[in-house]
């Protein structure tokens, strides 16, 4: 990559990075203005070039060179310098968003343990994850959209552990057969779940008992995240909150499945996703106007 591509090339690579990951994310950034779109779409395309390298990489020891390269660009992005396309959208982004080099840095080390780490003793270990992989995301997130009360950072920051517990949920068979165990490890001995029973085709009772509590823990963090957001900044997060109706319902349909997630990977169909994302954009809006009504007349 040289730093002869256009912007114009660079805005381009990152909607086709974002786009060909197939993720949720992206249907709720259409319900942002331009310059934060173009944000939002920038940095969700550096999100996949780091995790790409871990999860694409065959060789380690290339891996973390890698990941090395992209601290690099990071401290280059810093120093006024970029030539990487998702660098080179980033750094026109750095002049209008307040985007902290730190979190993209603890961004990095978390892919970063997936190569040093396959399995987690408690839950105090895989909260570091979390936070690295999912609630940086979230403090650079809210930077993007703007915000005044600073209990928007804690509301991000609890959200991105929300979306990563559900994520970890729903990625438990796949994760286990790649040799990946992001469950805390006193947990299955808790249940009585021994890590050969997460590569089954089936959920035994002690599994779903056991996926039934990590399942409570990330609801706790959704509404902890939604208790915790200033109402002032609410529609500004808009576009957070959407993402947050599709993954928090996704965390209630694999409850509805009794949590047998070991059998198929649950998932929400497309059209199912977008259809949770209007109504979710609908509700902020008239939320909104209510609240601009009621300043009105204090």
């Amino acid at each position: 990559m040289t730093a002869t591509i256009s912007l114009a090339q660079a805005r381009a690579y990152c909607l086709d990075k974002t786009k060909s990951s197939g993720s949720s994310f992206y249907h709720s950034f259409r319900f942002l203005p331009e310059e934060q779109r173009l944000g939002m779409i920038a940095l969700y395309a550096f999100c996949r070039e780091v995790d790409d390298v871990v999860d694409e990489t065959l060789d380690e020891q290339q891996a973390r060179s890698e990941l090395d390269e992209w601290r690099q660009r990071v401290d280059d992005l810093y120093n006024g310098r970029a030539d990487h396309p998702v660098c080179i959208a980033l750094k026109d982004d750095l002049q209008r968003f307040n985007l902290h080099r730190e979190h993209l840095l603890e961004l990095i080390d978390g892919m970063a343990m997936d190569l040093d780490q396959n399995e987690y003793a408690n839950f105090s270990e895989l909260a570091l994850y979390c936070y690295r992989a999912a609630s940086v995301v979230g403090l650079l997130t809210v930077e993007i959209f703007g915000y005044r009360d600073r209990g928007t950072l804690q509301y991000a920051h609890d959200l991105g552990m929300a979306f990563q517990l559900t994520n970890i949920l729903r990625d438990v068979g796949e994760d286990a057969k790649r040799g990946r165990i992001y469950l805390p490890q006193d947990e299955l001995q808790r249940f009585g779940v021994a890590k050969a029973h997460l590569h089954l085709n089936h959920t035994t009772p002690e599994a779903q008992k056991l996926f039934a509590y990590q399942a409570e823990r990330a609801e706790r963090y959704y509404q902890k995240a939604f208790a915790t957001l200033p109402e002032g900044d609410r529609y500004a997060q808009r576009s957070g909150l959407i993402m947050a109706a599709v993954y928090h319902r996704l965390l209630q349909h694999i409850g509805q499945r009794d949590f047998r997630i070991l059998e198929q990977r649950p998932s929400l169909s497309k059209w199912r996703k977008i259809r949770i994302a209007w109504t979710a954009a609908r509700a902020e809006k008239k939320r909104y106007r209510q609240f601009l009504k009621h300043k009105a007349h204090e």
